[in-house]
């Protein structure tokens, strides 16, 4: 077993909102011998109980998120991500392989892949840090090249519950050819003024391809390519040169981003229906974004001042939410 165990906890969760957890990391080489032995050395962060709590306390199992990073954009750039997820009961999954100027999407596609089985024999191993904490229910994402190669991975794959991409580019093998073997549910992040990736020609496409039983696509008003992720030199200078109209921060981008992705993960991964009905409501009444989707599962029946009326949800009744516009 090839392991280095991070012994730092990130006490940064208390800044998080509904943090009910504190974040560790490990790293592991993992190996695919049908690659001739492709090493594939991956970055698991997990959680762990908040100061001064019993292990006793932490009440997993917890979903997977498997995550693709971007072209020449380094993994802990998306710290972000992780800080958002692992503090609410998430395992989130990097691998650090095809960080080069020679990438090779299909390979990166397959380490995505390679690794849902990976992580969920982590799982079952007493020796492993995650030991008990792995639950079946798995989604992959990634951002830019890696939203591509999460397209390619999720191909024909039955072993994944959910799919998203942020800000996803066209790879070879095509990740827009492979999106029509997509059935799972599907998001797609984009910002508007994204010139590294232009939404008509990569984001458009792939979603437009997908035949996931449920998809949306939404579309963050002068939002850029690299803010869904921490500031990253590579992916900022591209930007400079080619994004234009971008309106929005980093910060509040990631906030968008944020309240949409935290909703979805929570009902395809955790079920809750009650995350489904607040992603809807939000939907309808953000000025932020515009949106498609193509998932009959949901219909505004009625809005009324501060309540809107969702179909179908638990109760059938009537679900308060606030519409005032976002800060």
């Amino acid at each position: 077993m090839n392991y280095l165990i991070k012994p730092i906890i990130f006490l940064f969760v208390f800044n998080v909102a509904s943090a009910q957890y504190a974040v560790s990391n490990y790293s592991k080489a993992f190996q695919d011998s049908s690659r001739i032995n492709r090493e594939i050395l991956t970055e698991i962060y997990y959680p762990v109980p908040l100061q001064n709590e019993n292990i006793s306390a932490l009440d997993g199992p917890f979903p997977i998120i498997l995550f693709g990073h971007g072209f020449l954009i380094n993994w802990d750039t998306y710290q972000n991500l992780w800080d958002e997820f692992v503090p609410r009961g998430y395992i989130m999954v990097f691998p650090r392989t095809e960080s080069g100027l020679n990438t090779d999407h299909q390979q990166f596609g397959w380490d995505l892949q390679f690794l849902v089985t990976k992580i969920q024999e982590e799982g079952d191993s007493n020796t492993s840090p995650i030991y008990n904490l792995v639950h079946n229910n798995t989604a992959l994402m990634g951002h830019s090249m890696g939203g591509g190669a999460t397209m390619l991975a999720a191909s024909s794959n039955s072993s994944i519950q959910a799919i998203v991409g942020l800000a996803p580019a066209e790879t070879a093998p095509s990740a827009i050819d492979s999106a029509s073997n997509i059935t799972v549910p599907a998001l797609i992040m984009s910002g508007s003024s994204d010139g590294v990736t232009p939404p008509s020609d990569h984001h458009l496409p792939i979603y437009n391809a997908l035949n996931s039983s449920c998809k949306y696509y939404i579309s963050i008003t002068g939002g850029a390519h690299c803010y869904f992720a921490n500031s990253n030199f590579n992916c900022d200078f591209g930007e400079s040169t080619s994004s234009t109209g971008i309106s929005v921060t980093r910060g509040e981008q990631q906030t968008i981003l944020n309240d949409y992705l935290v909703k979805w993960m929570d009902y395809q991964l955790k079920s809750d229906i009650t995350a489904k009905t607040a992603f809807d409501a939000l939907l309808v009444s953000d000025t932020r974004i515009t949106y498609m989707d193509n998932c009959a599962t949901t219909t505004l029946i009625e809005k009324k001042e501060s309540t809107i009326k969702i179909f179908p949800n638990p109760a059938n009744n009537w679900i308060t939410v606030e519409l005032k516009s976002p800060q």
